[in-house]
């Protein structure tokens, strides 16, 4: 991709497009890009920082779309029938998918793609943030922000290196893994999420027989971390792997277990363990994952993007070593996955949710379209009081709710994926645990 193109993303504002948003102004290509939070006055900070990264921010009804767009670029969210879909449609405007422009974007560099049903974006940022430390300058587009690279001014899911190297994190979610042909392949972990557990095994075995080196695999090596330990530490965890120690600012065995990835795959990049160890120990981590926003009157608002069945158990497994007392929110994500993993998610919060624990369980978070709405979150909840949850569904004011029943001492966990409004949320419960104190 060496001329310079216009390409129109629709649904900009979501983490793998405007990572990808970026990517491509830093490619020298003019970008525009529409999403439906900003038409309903939402997501003004990410607004405002792409458009400092160069991004054209526009309505989505079909007007950044004109005669010199080379292509309108969308993700497997987007519905028929888009407006703006709609009018590139009407103009013999080119549709393409997101996951195809990001292989054609990486293609002539030396990839490195991160795919799992869990740990994907902390995998990519640990790699990237490594590397770059270590003087390797790789261009790492991630599917969450990492907070190294993240501020006022930066989304910081999109890094602009200067080497030959990439780093992305590639979507089982669609199968749009497939679309990667990269140097070396990450494969996390593998659980039930969008498909069932064999579906995704040969989904993960077509990606890594398209890796053009080798692959780092707990999903085809299940040993490849057997030997890891770990154990809390003042700042995060300390962990040893095939006899060296290393440190990290994050908690969590899961975390543990994502840096013993990143580890293994630099080890294969010949980066020094010197520079490994220090990359991991200035690792400050990714945007909503177990990420502590706050604190007022002696209580802990957590943000976690936890939305199945092993992401929950982890985040709230971290906390519960912490915290005597859990309060949590979560939000499903859509009716199909809820509909799916609910046996799952009966078996993971019946045997994570403490007896003094709190579970609060908000509406399932709707995007429309023709999904079976039959099972909700009504229904979660009534098959989690029959195995001994303490849990309730929530609507509305909860941020009263959650700070007047909080106690000092005690973490409240916040989850969820989709919803842009869960963050805020998160946040603002901080304001008013510090106005009740």
């Amino acid at each position: 991709m060496t001329a310079s193109h216009h390409y129109h993303l629709v649904g900009v504002a979501g983490v793998g497009m405007s990572a990808l948003a970026q990517a491509l102004v830093s490619a020298g290509h003019r970008v525009t890009g529409s999403d439906r939070a900003f038409d309903q006055g939402g997501q003004s900070e990410m607004n405002r920082r792409l458009r400092l990264a160069g991004v054209v921010c526009c309505p989505q009804d079909g007007s950044g779309i004109d005669s010199s767009t080379s292509a309108l670029v969308v993700s497997s969210a987007i519905e028929d029938h888009n407006s703006d879909l709609d009018e590139a449609i009407a103009k013999g405007v080119p549709i393409q998918h997101r996951a195809d422009l990001l292989s054609a974007l990486v293609s002539g560099s030396r990839c490195i793609a991160v795919t799992g049903t869990s740990g994907k974006s902390t995998v990519t940022g640990m790699i990237g943030w490594i590397l770059d430390q270590a003087g390797e300058s790789p261009v790492v587009i991630n599917g969450a922000p990492i907070l190294n690279w993240a501020d006022d001014d930066r989304v910081g899911n999109f890094h602009a290196g200067s080497s030959a190297w990439s780093v992305v994190e590639a979507d089982e979610s669609d199968r749009s893994v497939l679309k990667f042909k990269p140097d070396w392949g990450v494969i996390t972990n593998l659980s039930r999420d969008h498909f069932e557990i064999e579906e995704t095994r040969e989904l993960f075995d077509a990606f890594k027989d398209q890796c053009r080196v080798g692959t780092i695999s707990a999903v085809h090596d299940a040993e490849l971390l057997e030997e890891l330990t770990c154990r809390p530490s003042e700042t995060g965890i300390v962990f040893e792997l095939d006899g060296e120690r290393f440190e990290l600012g994050l908690a969590g065995m899961h975390n543990a277990l994502n840096a013993g990835m990143a580890v293994k795959l630099c080890e294969k990049l010949d980066i020094g363990l010197d520079s490994i160890r220090e990359g991991l120990s200035t690792f400050q981590g990714i945007e909503r994952r177990l990420q502590r926003v706050g604190e007022a009157g002696g209580v802990t608002v957590y943000d976690d993007y936890a939305h199945n069945p092993a992401k929950i158990r982890a985040a709230w497994t971290t906390l519960a070593e912490r915290h005597d007392r859990i309060q949590a929110v979560w939000r499903p994500h859509g009716f199909g996955p809820l509909r799916m993993m609910l046996d799952d998610l009966v078996e993971t919060f019946a045997e994570t949710c403490r007896p003094c624990d709190r579970l609060y369980v908000l509406p399932v978070y709707d995007a429309g379209g023709t999904a079976d709405r039959s099972i909700d979150s009504g229904s979660l909840v009534r098959r989690l009081g029959d195995n001994g949850v303490v849990c309730e569904t929530l609507s509305a004011d909860f941020a009263q709710t959650l700070a007047d029943q909080a106690r000092a001492g005690e973490g409240i966990l916040v989850m969820g994926a989709r919803d842009p409004e869960l963050p805020v949320f998160a946040r603002e419960l901080v304001r008013v645990l510090a106005g009740a104190v």
